[in-house]
């Protein structure tokens, strides 16, 4: 079983900036799995945010948020990283993060005009 548990979220005004965490845990995580952040608004569907591979390198980030968000890890603590800088009140959504098989709680995030 794994278990990811996110953090950093909370209530914003435009412009700002929020960092989220997502540490994950469990004895068939691998730290070799691509590791992904999702968003989902009110009365929308789920939509892929960012993805970063095991190295760091290859990073996919969704056009809405390109240039805004960036996506890390730290392999030695089994976290994934968020921040987003110039948050707009289309952003606001609950955050999830995802490993292969499984899903976050998800963290609420709140941008205000």
């Amino acid at each position: 079983q794994v278990q990811l548990v996110e953090s950093g979220g909370g209530l914003v005004q435009a412009g700002g900036s929020l960092r989220l965490s997502c540490a994950v845990s469990g004895r068939t995580f691998s730290s070799s799995n691509v590791m992904r952040w999702f968003r989902q608004a009110p009365g929308k569907e789920r939509e892929f945010v960012a993805a970063i591979d095991w190295s760091g390198r290859r990073i996919t980030i969704a056009d809405s948020v390109k240039g805004r968000f960036t996506i890390s890890r730290d392999n030695a603590k089994n976290t994934v990283y968020l921040q987003m800088n110039s948050l707009k009140p289309e952003d606001t959504a609950v955050y999830y993060c995802n490993v292969p098989d499984y899903w976050g709680q998800g963290t609420q995030v709140t941008v205000s005009s």
